[in-house]
């Protein structure tokens, strides 16, 4: 029984040895092609500024969305009365409120990556930091309030 352990112990440092020294190995490949990637990108940055702002538009609008169709199925759940009231209203205002913020991200975007000269630029970086805290922000601080730490975003809340 002993011998068993021992064997089953050696083969999970084996092969925790080998997956340590194959991911040594990829590092450096990897590190590579993501440092000459974003060399070809900065030597091309006018011609991919356009892209990477339509980049942000699109994953701004996927979490700000996210965020959104979340908070309206939580006041649906909770039975808000300012939500029961008004349910097209704060759906209408959450959509002006996603393509707004998402426009916003993406012109911001687009300004910030304008030299590349002057990157990492404050104002794309804020833009950035902003675009992803603020959703998850939102989302974190609503299941901590309702008592849903673990909830999944994708899962409606529950009661």
């Amino acid at each position: 029984m002993a011998t068993r352990r021992a064997r089953s112990m050696l083969s999970r440092r084996q092969t925790q040895s080998r997956a340590l020294l194959f991911a040594i190995g990829v590092i450096t490949p990897v590190g590579i092609l993501v440092v000459n990637a974003a060399a070809f990108v900065m030597h091309n940055l006018a011609q991919f500024r356009l892209a990477i702002a339509a980049c942000a538009l699109i994953s701004s609008l996927v979490l700000n969305g996210l965020t959104a169709s979340w908070l309206l199925r939580l006041a649906r759940r909770k039975g808000l009365p300012l939500y029961l009231a008004h349910p097209d209203w704060a759906v209408i205002l959450a959509t002006v409120l996603v393509l707004a913020t998402s426009a916003g991200a993406a012109i911001f975007t687009f300004i910030g990556m304008r030299d590349p000269g002057r990157l990492p630029d404050g104002l794309a970086v804020l833009t950035a930091f902003l675009a992803l805290f603020v959703p998850l922000a939102l989302t974190y601080a609503s299941r901590l309030l309702t008592g849903q730490p673990d909830a999944s975003p994708f899962d409606p809340p529950t009661n």
